[in-house]
């Protein structure tokens, strides 16, 4: 059993490192693992040796799949990291690491500057209220451009850029920074270690810019601080402590994000963002009180991070070990948890006792006895409980509110070779659902061929050679399709009653619902009923029988989105109504009001960026015009052409090949999912005839 140290809340920070893929995330990661001791030898993701890439596939492929928790401690801080993926099909991971942490540092490339995928976690990052730092990596390769950068954060993001450190030299003669805080340059310039710096004074060709740099800083911060403007205007000495106490303010608030410069791979700047992380990304006490809802009650509940309070935790991320079973990872939000200790998963009402509480670095564990509130830890114990679990104390229940996952757009065909292999087939594919909230096991029902989804090709492709290396299956596969979603025009009810017996018992339940259109959401379960007309038992296996029913529509058999469902009228008996008629009940209904509805189908579009040399502009506009797609513009870069575009995703199966040809192999483009589309009539044909639709 490991000794666990608990730490002051006051001293913990709990950080994702988030960004497009090649921005350096991992190699930023390895680092900081370095310099806070953690290790002694700096990984490589070229050389397969990174630490937080443990998966085999990871190693091979030099990118990150999965996202990886370590703690390290630097200057008297406890630091809980989670590295994440930075390819836009794991982007489920940035998801749910976002939804639990306190802070984030995002990594941008001086060469390729803000990138789709850099946008994309942005917005979850703003979606969850995660205060954050920028780090701009790379700036020793050719191309590197900070203020470039710093420019194309202003324009993209709607929080501002604070400009805290600035470059000394670029590219080859990259050596430094100016830090804008203490006026002083930060320099590596001991060619026998090249982990040492020193800091010295401002080079003099640097003193005007650096000025001019931190004047800027001041002005912005004054807009925030009144301590700030109070002594600009003055005319007033600035400490260093004040202008920190006041950046700190302003991250928290949301307000500005503070600007570091570096290059992991040599080793430069490392040291100062995790100064960074310590003197502005907020601890666990800084945040606000986590709210949530009593599941008995459904009244209002908050928890704050205190250990004192009751014990309250999220699971983020469930894996299956060969030796635990079901491992839990959790941000604990109030309270204590020990060994021993009894807890109520409160999403799925099931009692859990905690058998083991491990620490985790990479993919290896320490066991430890307790973990307090404001800490990342898993648990083993659990068997039912999934991703965005709540798990509460007993007495004193609450459910939080669960990271909210993007619908698997892409789907293949899925046999086992062998007949010996179905069950062991159905029992991989179980456990992989159980582990990534973005994979879906469907049946066509028109065909009962059994498909797999996921969020693209590649995501589709990892999860294959999983079940080969993991589980020693070959399953026969098809080609990649589309999957598509399924809503309502209009506004139509729908009844259903059960009366039957059933053994040798009668059953009863009465469910009347309402359908209609909802654009704000993907799935709204609304309840009009007072309590004393809907027993407090009977309401969420209503809801519970209207969600299974969302998952086949009635056009193709695919998922149902973009829907309000309304509970207008139940009757029950006391002697013979149960949950489990109701939860029927409501799936029935549900299906009726479809039948009485306008059905359509509707299409993943993707949001496509491709980026190619001048000359190859009109060849790759016309290929896209013939692919349905809508450009929305175009960005000239330095010799190169960035064309915005909305496609449909049935469109862009083996594009990568053909913007190859097109552009003599100097093209690239990145893909994320936009939204659900409805098909254009000129196409419903060709898309109805696939599916096998007349």
């Amino acid at each position: 059993m490991g000794f666990f140290l608990l730490m002051d809340l006051k001293t913990v920070r709990n950080i994702g490192i988030i960004a497009h893929i090649d921005a350096g995330k991992t190699t930023t990661t390895e680092r900081i693992l370095f310099y806070t001791g953690k290790i002694h030898r700096i990984g490589e993701v070229d050389d397969a040796t990174a630490t937080m890439d443990w998966m085999e596939q990871e190693k091979e492929r030099g990118i990150t799949i999965t996202s990886a928790v370590t703690s390290v401690f630097w200057k008297d801080h406890k630091i809980n990291i989670i590295d994440t993926p930075g390819h836009i099909d794991f982007t489920a991971e940035v998801e749910r690491s976002l939804r639990v942490l306190d802070g984030a540092v995002i990594i941008f490339s001086a060469v390729e500057g803000v990138e789709p995928q850099s946008e994309t976690v942005w917005r979850q990052a703003d979606k969850y209220h995660v205060p954050r730092i920028a780090y701009i990596n790379k700036m020793d390769r050719l191309g590197a451009n900070f203020y470039n950068v710093v420019e194309n954060m202003k324009e993209r993001f709607n929080t501002p850029p604070l400009v805290t450190q600035i470059p000394i030299g670029a590219e080859e003669t990259f050596s430094g920074m100016v830090d804008l805080i203490k006026m002083k340059a930060i320099v590596w310039s001991n060619k026998q270690n090249e982990h040492a710096f020193e800091e010295t004074e401002i080079p003099d060709n640097m003193k005007e810019k650096s000025n001019g740099m931190r004047h800027l800083m001041l002005e912005m911060l004054a807009n925030y601080n009144n301590l700030i403007l109070d002594k600009m205007l003055a005319g007033d000495e600035i400490g260093e402590s004040e202008l920190k106490a006041a950046i700190r303010e302003s991250v928290v608030s949301y307000s500005l994000v503070p600007v570091f410069v570096g290059s992991s791979k040599k080793n430069k700047g490392i040291q100062h963002l995790l100064d960074g992380v310590n003197d502005y990304l907020p601890s666990p006490m800084e945040r606000p009180p986590v709210e949530g809802q009593n599941p008995k009650t459904m009244e209002y509940a908050m928890r704050k991070p205190d250990v004192k309070s009751p014990f309250s935790a999220l699971i983020y991320k469930i894996e299956i070990d060969k030796h635990f079973g079901k491992l839990a990872y959790i941000r604990v939000y109030s309270g204590t948890l020990e060994v021993k200790d009894q807890v109520v998963d409160a999403t799925y009402d099931e009692k859990i006792r905690i058998s083991k509480i491990f620490v985790m670095h990479s993919n290896k564990r320490l066991e430890v006895e307790k973990i307090e509130a404001g800490e990342i830890c898993a648990i083993a114990g659990i068997r039912k409980s999934l991703t965005g679990s709540t798990l509460s104390d007993p007495k004193h229940l609450i459910i939080l509110e669960r990271p909210i996952f993007p619908e698997p757009v892409v789907s293949v065909s899925i046999e086992p070779k062998k007949r010996d292999d179905e069950e062991k087939l159905e029992e991989a594919l179980s456990k992989l659902q159980e582990e990534d909230p973005t994979f879906k096991v469907l049946i066509n029902p028109e065909t009962g061929q059994k498909l797999i989804s996921g969020m693209g090709e590649l995501h589709i492709e990892i999860l294959l050679d999983r079940l080969r290396r993991e589980h020693n299956l070959e399953p026969r596969i098809g080609k990649p399709i589309v999957t598509y979603r399924e809503t309502v025009r209009a506004v139509s009810t729908g009844d259903f009653e059960l009366n039957r017996i059933m053994g040798q018992k009668s059953v009863f339940a009465y469910v009347k619902l309402k359908v209609e259109p909802n654009d704000k959401s993907v799935f709204q379960f609304e309840n009009t009923l007072k309590k004393d007309v809907l027993p407090i038992e009977y309401a969420k296996p209503i809801e519970d029988g209207v969600k299974s029913a969302v998952s086949n529509g009635v056009v193709a058999g695919f998922p149902i989105i973009n829907t309000k469902i309304t509970l207008l009228e139940i009757k029950y008996d006391n002697q013979n109504s149960n949950e489990n008629a109701f939860q029927f009940a409501a799936s029935q209904a549900f299906k009726n009001a479809l039948k009485h509805n306008d059905n359509y189908l509707l299409e993943p579009i993707m949001k496509l960026d491709v980026t190619v040399p001048d000359e190859f502009i009109g060849n790759v506009i016309n290929d896209l015009n013939s692919r349905f797609a809508y450009v929305k513009g175009i960005d000239s870069e330095s010799g190169r052409q960035v064309i915005n575009s909305e496609v449909p995703l049935s469109e862009m199966f083996g594009y990568m090949n053909d913007l190859r040809t097109l552009t003599q192999g100097r093209g690239i483009y990145t893909m994320e999912f936009m939204q659900f589309r409805e098909i254009p009539k000129e196409k419903l044909p060709k898309v109805k005839e696939s599916l096998g639709i007349y």
